[in-house]
């Protein structure tokens, strides 16, 4: 499954540069401010932060919600007290699209991420040029000096790196490239299961210096608790809150401490 999303992704990306060239995004680029600084934006503080996510659909779950105004969704996670906001760019299984981070970003002043399957400088420079402040980047797929090769291409645009893990060697080379902001992801993007249990097992690897993240698994309140009380200084939410009541919990789970 991860081979096939990033794959896909890759082909995508391809398809529009046909369209839109490395040139004309860089053009794109040069007539935009520094976006804001998500190191800045998520450091550690007194109670957890929240990236609160736009996902219509995944390829564990399918559809999850109809989201017919990305920046309006958008608008109401940052009301609510979101530190930043994702957007899922994959469409085969995850239905987004580079249109709805666009409006995301031209709606928002918090950091917007741009979530994608990403192994290529093009789609760097499409998340920059599409108003993203930082991006991801999977090791579960790609390899430590590709993972190092995009990193740079990221600072060189003002762009932070969330670097996703999911094993302890993984969080060791995440550690190795310098990586300000880690993820520890608890689904297995290559079965799609989940263990919520892994962000504790790998969280104590993280240097004190690190942002660390808990990604996937969080269904209530419950499991932040369990995630800060392992160390979390971010959460990343996306299901629970497009197929559940996010006005009534982003305040609950920005109040975690």
């Amino acid at each position: 499954m991860l081979e096939r999303l990033f794959a896909q992704a890759k082909e995508d990306a391809s398809l529009r540069e046909q369209a839109v060239t490395k040139a004309d995004l860089l053009t794109a680029i040069s007539a935009l401010q520094a976006p804001p600084d998500v190191y800045e934006a998520l450091k550690p503080s007194s109670n957890i932060k929240l990236i609160a996510e736009i996902k219509r659909a995944s390829p564990s779950k399918g559809f999850l919600a109809e989201i017919p105004n990305a920046a309006e969704l958008a608008a109401g996670y940052q009301s609510s007290g979101a530190h930043a906001v994702s957007v899922l760019t994959e469409s085969s299984g995850f239905g987004g699209n580079l249109e709805d981070l666009r409006a995301v970003a031209r709606e928002v002043q918090l950091p917007v991420l741009r979530k994608d399957f990403m192994s290529n400088e093009y789609q760097i420079l499409e998340a920059r040029a599409a108003g993203a402040s930082f991006i991801l980047l999977i090791l579960s797929y790609l390899e430590v000096s590709q993972a190092r090769d995009l990193m740079s291409i990221a600072s060189s645009l003002d762009l932070g790196v969330l670097v996703e893990t999911h094993s302890r060697s993984e969080v060791d080379s995440a550690v190795a490239l310098g990586a300000r902001l880690i993820g520890i992801n608890t689904r297995n993007l290559k079965t799609f299961e989940t263990d919520p249990a892994l962000f504790d097992e790998l969280a104590d690897a993280l240097p004190s210096d690190v942002i660390k993240v808990a990604e996937s698994s969080v269904k209530t309140l419950a499991d932040v608790r369990r995630y800060r009380d392992s160390g979390a200084d971010v959460v990343l939410v996306g299901e629970a809150l497009v197929t559940g009541d996010w006005k009534k919990l982003i305040p609950e789970i920005v109040s975690v401490s």
